[in-house]
């Protein structure tokens, strides 16, 4: 699995340790590296978090670690559970953004964050 480092102007910010896990996501859309994912409950599948979702999928989580193409199935792809990210290179479903992300983040516990650039 290739690891993902700091690199300046992309989407790790920092040099809190990266957690990578493989999980699959549900087919039917192309993510890019960046998208905040959320967990659909009744699966254990992930998608991009959309505020509106009932699923379980609503609440943001980790974000995806690589670009993935899931109009042909289900991919298996890995995503990162901690670390700190640029908000600028974060990709929100709709209903989300940096700040309401990141307030789920913190209210659930995870250790992810998220830094703006100036």
């Amino acid at each position: 699995m290739a690891k993902v480092e700091y690199q300046p102007g992309g989407l790790i910010a920092g040099d809190f340790p990266q957690m990578q896990r493989s999980v699959t996501i549900l087919t039917g859309a192309t993510l890019v590296r960046g998208t905040v994912l959320g967990r659909i409950t009744a699966s254990d599948k992930y998608t991009t978090s959309l505020a509106a979702s009932s699923d379980g999928s609503e609440d943001p989580g980790p974000v995806l670690a690589v670009d993935v193409d899931t109009t042909g199935g289900d991919v298996v792809a890995p995503v990162l559970f901690s670390g700190e990210f640029a908000a600028d290179q974060l990709t929100f479903g709709t209903g989300h953004d940096a700040d309401s992300v990141e307030a789920a983040w913190r209210v659930a516990g995870l250790p992810l964050a998220m830094r703006s650039r100036a």
